[in-house]
């Protein structure tokens, strides 16, 4: 019998098959003739389009996560004139993808409690994420300071969107809101280990001294954690995690974020802002012990504070010992000498990102009388506007923060832990100009100045020769062995994430 015939015989068999096993039983003949082949093809283009899919989610939410600047060569870093406008600000964020979990064999729990004010706090988070990641642990939100001189009694989630700081960094390390109910009766009845880490550390004490601990431990409490990690001397992927950690993984609340937008819509309408971080509050002076152009009576006042608090370890201070060394806060009058020095243009806004200045209107006139368009978040906002973080410094400094980011300029007058911070994130966002002030260098000319012995001419050309290479351009951090207060801060400019402009492109 030929193949057709053979077909025919088959066809007209199965169709008497079918008219006696009924309807019910037709999807299963059916299916018995289709062919292997087309079946096998079918499956694997089916496979084929879900892993696509999937890796595609996966790039996705890699690219969110490290933002443009990792993900996609870095290309803002040379965008010097890109500074953001009002408008990118109030652009509506987008829902994206999570990455995925890491997966790791949990060593134990850390909880951290962290000291200072806000920046001082936002570097240490940025520490202890890193530590927890490389030492395999989970970490507990991090608890604020609310013990120090402000008096804050902020939350973590009252600063930091907590949502986004746990989802964002879940493929480095698993973080929960609090300890689980069996650990956190554990703690409750004291059974856990508490101790303050050493300050500028490297990985290896963490992996060779602190581990152990919590592995004996189950839960180890690090109650102090400004600069417990060092600034150099770490692998390039510790130094990357604390870079994403601060300027991914750490975003403020929506409702703090907001009011920073409508800050920097209100001083963009009206044109370009330096923002000056006039660190001349009580606390820092009394600190300090610099009471240059106070009165007795201020002085006094001061000191009497400086002893109030015990934690403040100095206490005889020598002010204008120390002023000439460099080492108080520019006050008011001579910041304004230093700004027309520079050249600052009379006219333009300056935003006071700072507490209550000490000394009030008195000390403020000779900046006022030289730059009439000073301003700050309580002129430009109404009283009811800053009602939900009146009292509470840090909320309060995080909106400054958010303001400095966005500034034509930033002039900090001290070099704390807010002027360091800054000016770091300013040279991620793209080397956004940040005048790096020495302020034993403008004392001694200041000081010439206004005796008499220099002309002004004489004063402004060397203030400006002076600051020409110290306007935040690219360079890498001074190292100190064995020094760490004395070297640059890793804060200020983590080079390690940074695109520098004298080298080739980089695609992480």
């Amino acid at each position: 019998m030929c193949k057709m015939d053979k077909f025919l015989y088959h066809r007209k068999l199965w169709e008497m098959n079918v008219r006696l096993l009924g309807e019910s039983k037709v999807e299963k003949l059916k299916n018995s003739f289709v062919s292997r082949p087309r079946m096998s093809l079918w499956m694997i283009r089916a496979v084929t389009v879900l892993l696509l899919w999937s890796c595609f989610v996966h790039l996705m939410a890699l690219g969110e996560m490290w933002g443009p600047r990792l993900f996609k060569g870095w290309p803002s870093c040379f965008n010097h004139n890109g500074f953001s406008s009002a408008a990118d600000m109030t652009s509506l964020p987008t829902k994206i993808a999570l990455p995925p979990k890491r997966i790791y064999v949990n060593n134990g729990y850390l909880m951290v409690s962290c000291n200072g004010g806000l920046n001082q706090m936002r570097a240490a988070i940025c520490d202890m994420v890193t530590i927890a990641r490389y030492m395999n642990v989970t970490l507990i939100v991090p608890e604020l300071d609310k013990t120090s001189f402000w008096n804050d009694p902020s939350e973590f989630k009252d600063i930091f969107d907590m949502d986004h700081f746990i989802s964002s960094l879940r493929d480095e390390v698993r973080i929960l809101r609090e300890l689980p109910p069996r650990l956190k009766k554990r703690v409750e009845l004291g059974m856990y280990h508490e101790m303050p880490p050493i300050s500028w550390s490297n990985m290896s004490y963490y992996q060779n001294q602190i581990l152990p601990l919590v592995k004996k431990h189950k839960v180890l409490h690090l109650n102090k954690t400004d600069t417990r990690l060092a600034n150099n001397g770490l692998p390039v992927e510790v130094q990357k995690l604390r870079c994403r950690v601060n300027f991914n993984g750490l975003k403020f609340t929506p409702q703090i974020e907001e009011l920073g937008r409508r800050v920097v819509k209100i001083l963009r309408e009206k044109g370009p802002f330096l923002v000056l971080h006039l660190r001349y509050e009580m606390d820092m002076l009394a600190f300090s012990g610099c009471s240059h152009g106070c009165n007795p009576e201020e002085e006094e006042e001061l000191t009497r504070m400086r002893y109030a608090y015990p934690w403040w370890k100095e206490k005889v201070i020598n002010s204008e010992l120390k002023r000439k060394d460099g080492l108080c806060p520019l006050t008011p009058e001579e910041t304004a000498l230093t700004l027309t020095a520079l050249g600052i243009d009379r006219n333009v806004q300056i935003y006071i990102a700072a507490g209550e200045i000490y000394g009030g209107q008195r000390r403020m006139k000779a900046l006022t009388d030289a730059f009439p368009n000073v301003v700050r978040k309580e002129t430009l906002l109404e009283p009811s506007d800053l009602d939900f973080c009146r009292n509470h410094s840090s909320q309060m400094a995080a909106l400054d923060y958010l303001v400095a980011l966005e500034s034509d300029i930033f002039v900090p007058t001290n070099d704390g832990n807010m002027a360091r911070v800054v000016e770091g994130h300013r040279r991620f966002l793209g080397f956004k100009k940040t005048i790096q002030l020495n302020r034993k260098f403008l004392v001694k000319l200041i000081d010439e100045y206004t005796e008499g012995l220099l002309t002004w001419d004489v004063f402004s050309s060397s203030v400006k020769a002076f600051h020409s290479t110290r306007m935040g351009s690219p360079k890498r951090r001074l190292v100190v062995p064995n020094r760490p207060k004395e070297e640059d801060y890793f804060y200020a400019n983590p080079h390690e994430c940074l695109q520098l402009l004298d080298e080739p492109l980089r695609v992480l």
